[in-house]
């Protein structure tokens, strides 16, 4: 029997389980994965005593990925990037390991949904936000061999961080240039919470836009946000957000139970039935 969970202060909204209950159920594996709330001021000894609590590993979600990555004793490349990590796991010698798996999920939802999304790139890929989701964001496109890319956030100080850190390739720009961005990208990236719960607007109109541009939020609640209604209604492709949801959680699955799982369209509707609920 394996178990492993997610951990968050709170933990209600998660949908982890889902995943990783279906998972279990459809490979027949003997192990279980729950969520549990954890305080900020509890997250590193809850971390670090995971042996302890027979867990394998866990999933961290807010506000925990940066303390998960500071207690980690071995930390991925993807992790490193990020400066965050929202899996853990212990390997062969009882050591806390750490990884970033948004990236991963972002990544693999984009190849799998716009097979040709490189076809593009004479032009950049732009990305609204500079929070923990950007950042994972970005080290995807510059592993994907990306060299233009811009960051818009609402306090450009941040976006200029955020640059810095990455290096050659990467640019701040202000705020209200995001309004122009349609025009110019190749791929847009909404990292922000602007749209979650229909609350907000990105007020990015897309009748100028390029007609070869993806339009991409990582929000999936509402699946279909009005940002990505706008995207479309110009006939513009899309990216929603629940397809990172699903595949950023196949590395943890594999680090604890053995097998490396798959997205399927079953699980989809399952996630999404309780995205409705």
């Amino acid at each position: 029997m394996i178990d492993a969970c997610v951990i968050g202060w709170p933990i209600e909204h998660s949908r982890s389980p889902i995943i990783h209950n279906y998972w279990l159920k459809h490979y027949g594996i003997k192990g279980s994965y729950d969520k549990r709330a954890v305080k900020p001021e509890d997250a590193s000894q809850f971390m670090k005593t995971l042996n302890e609590k027979g867990l394998a590993g866990c999933n961290v979600t807010v506000p925990l990925k940066e303390i998960a990555f500071e207690t980690a004793q071995i930390k991925e490349s993807s992790a490193e990037a990020v400066g965050a990590a929202n899996t853990l796991w212990l390997d062969e010698k009882g050591r806390l390991c750490a990884a970033n798996t948004d990236t991963y999920g972002f990544m693999t939802h984009l190849e799998e949904r716009h097979p040709n999304w490189r076809g593009t790139l004479g032009r950049p890929v732009s990305i609204l936000g500079a929070g923990g989701a950007a950042r994972a964001i970005i080290y995807g496109f510059q592993k994907a061999g990306i060299e233009n890319i811009h960051i818009y956030n609402r306090t450009l100080e941040r976006a200029v961080e955020l640059a810095n850190a990455f290096g050659d390739g990467v640019s701040a720009r202000n705020w209200n240039d995001r309004l122009s961005s349609p025009r110019k990208s190749a791929v847009i990236v909404n990292t922000t919470t602007i749209g979650m719960n229909g609350k907000g607007d990105l007020g990015i109109d897309f009748k100028n836009a390029n007609p070869e541009c993806i339009v991409c939020d990582i929000v999936y609640v509402p699946l279909e946000t009005e940002f990505l209604k706008r995207a479309q209604t110009e006939g513009l492709a899309t990216l929603d957000g629940l397809g990172m949801l699903l595949h950023q959680a196949v590395p943890g699955f594999e680090k604890w139970f053995g097998l490396r799982p798959k997205v399927t369209p079953a699980l989809t509707t399952i996630v999404l039935e309780s995205l409705e609920t």
